[in-house]
């Protein structure tokens, strides 16, 4: 039986447990999913490396998942263009079960491999990509049907699980199967395994966006400013950045059309928006090239 299929003893009999020890004991078992990851992070590492090479070369990222798996993948890739300002194309979920299955279950679905090779044909999957295949058990028939036909099409493939010696592993060039054991409640891979997940997806988008250039220091330049909350934040970084005032920032970011990047490289350097754009364009995007060219 699989590890995240078991019940686990130690979970019995929680129906009688108090609200708060019920909550503590749930917030004791999620506490475990940061030591799972840790143990993998060198094979985490490797497969972020190989992903970014492939953006970095113009390609695209394709996460493929099922129910949570599919749905923390959707999640993940839906914040990278208001963060990191990526087109809508650079990373996206496919999830089996379409559109549909986002905001509740599909049921039968992630058992259609047939429907998971359509899906990397449709969206053209090739050599220049990767598809990072999400599944807990490790077996799930679309994800691995998907994984299985981007890497026959030349695509760089990752599987992440929480399951060990799984299919999903086997068909990937790179594996990462993080080790949470049971849930609490058996089976219920939204649990602590859903959570594992997570946290691979936010090393994998945010990493590989910083390999691109996106971040400077810790700051996300790449973002849109998209309403007054994150305007505010970009006035501020600009003001971080740089140690212009307020009233120097917030021109800066108007005369910039609201690209924190230019922004900066126009408050640091003297320059004007178009001069500021010329320099980014010839550091490929990077601010700390920009202001060092």
């Amino acid at each position: 039986m699989l590890a995240t299929e078991r019940a686990d003893p130690r979970y019995a009999g929680i129906e009688e447990l108090s609200t708060l020890d019920l909550a503590r004991t749930m917030n004791e078992a999620d506490a475990s999913v940061s030591a799972a990851v840790a143990a993998v992070l060198p094979e985490v590492a490797a497969a972020i490396d190989a992903v970014a090479d492939r953006l970095a070369k113009g390609g695209r990222l394709r996460y493929v998942g099922a129910g949570t798996a599919g749905r923390m993948a959707v999640m993940d890739a839906a914040e990278c263009p208001p963060t990191f300002s990526t087109e809508p194309e650079f990373i996206k979920a496919i999830i089996a079960g379409g559109k549909a299955a986002e905001g509740g279950a599909v049921e039968g679905t992630e058992d259609d491999e047939a429907a998971g090779e359509a899906a990397i044909a449709a969206d053209g999957i090739g050599p220049a990509d990767a598809v990072v295949g999400l599944a807990a058990s490790g077996r799930t028939p679309f994800v691995v049907a998907a994984v299985r036909e981007a890497r026959r099409r030349g695509a760089l493939t990752v599987g992440l699980s929480c399951n060990t010696g799984t299919v999903l592993s086997d068909a990937a060039e790179h594996r990462i199967e993080v080790e949470v054991g049971p849930e609490v409640v058996a089976g219920s891979t939204r649990l602590k395994s859903g959570t594992a997940q997570k946290f691979v997806l936010n090393m994998v988008s945010t990493i590989s966006m910083v390999r691109l250039g996106k971040v400077y220091r810790n700051y996300m330049v790449d973002m849109k400013v998209a309403n007054q909350k994150l305007a505010a934040r970009a006035v501020r970084m600009i003001r971080e950045i740089t140690g212009a005032g307020q009233e120097e920032a917030e021109a800066a970011l108007a005369a910039s059309g609201d690209r924190v990047k230019t922004a900066v490289v126009m408050l640091e350097l003297g320059i004007d928006a178009a001069a500021a754009e010329a320099r980014l364009a010839l550091a490929d995007g990077r601010l700390s090239g920009a202001l060092a060219g």
